[in-house]
């Protein structure tokens, strides 16, 4: 193991400030359709905000996966399977005392109750990304690395959910001014938060686990 680095925290110090003594880390999560701009938001806030944040998009997670293909009746159980690491990852870093950037897709219900029984809802602000739909589809064209078409199958489920604590139309903004609108909001952000709103609403009966999900 490496010795630490000057100025670190020895690790004794840093195992003892883990969950039961930290407060859970800010989670600020993005969701919008592919090609939105929901990278380019994260990139930027990472760059003007204070404190340290963490960018953790779900693509990242993708590409982590063995190139082995994967047949077609497996393969959603292996998306599945990665978006609930996903999830479960992103709620450790943020139990650990970690500010994260999300960037997500809500275009299946089941993902936004998979997050809503594993985040603390009072640590999350819920930023919907938007953008009309033909710039989505000039943006996948230009791009060459999305299929053809997957923006505008997400785009009607996405944000069926509702509220927001805070949105974005990247369609006519840039990253930079939709960062500086999120940047202001958690500056004067208010209680209870659209998480905590949903979370009462859809899981007023607790939390049900994936598999029933």
């Amino acid at each position: 193991m490496p010795e630490p680095t000057h100025g670190s925290a020895p690790e004794a110090t840093c195992s003892a400030a883990l969950p039961g003594g930290t407060r859970p880390g800010q989670i600020i999560f993005l969701n919008g359709t592919s090609s939105s701009g929901k990278s380019s938001i994260a990139r930027e806030l990472l760059r003007i905000l204070d404190e340290p944040y963490f960018h953790m998009p779900v693509d990242a997670f993708h590409a982590m996966r063995s190139r082995r293909e994967v047949g077609p009746e497996a393969l959603p159980l292996v998306l599945r399977r990665t978006w609930m690491g996903f999830h479960r990852a992103v709620a450790g870093m943020a139990a650990a005392g970690n500010n994260v950037v999300v960037d997500h897709v809500l275009s299946e219900e089941w993902r936004l109750l998979d997050c809503l029984g594993l985040f603390d809802p009072r640590s999350v602000v819920l930023v919907g990304v938007r953008c009309d739909l033909d710039e989505l589809r000039r943006r996948e064209q230009a791009r060459g690395d999305r299929p053809v078409g997957l923006a505008a199958r997400q785009f009607r489920q996405v944000h069926a959910h509702g509220p927001y604590d805070v949105e974005c139309d990247t369609t006519t903004t840039g990253a930079a001014e939709c960062a500086l609108r999120i940047s202001s909001f958690l500056a004067r952000r208010s209680f209870p938060t659209v998480f905590e709103r949903l979370r009462t609403k859809l899981l007023p009966g607790g939390y049900p686990s994936a598999a029933e999900g």
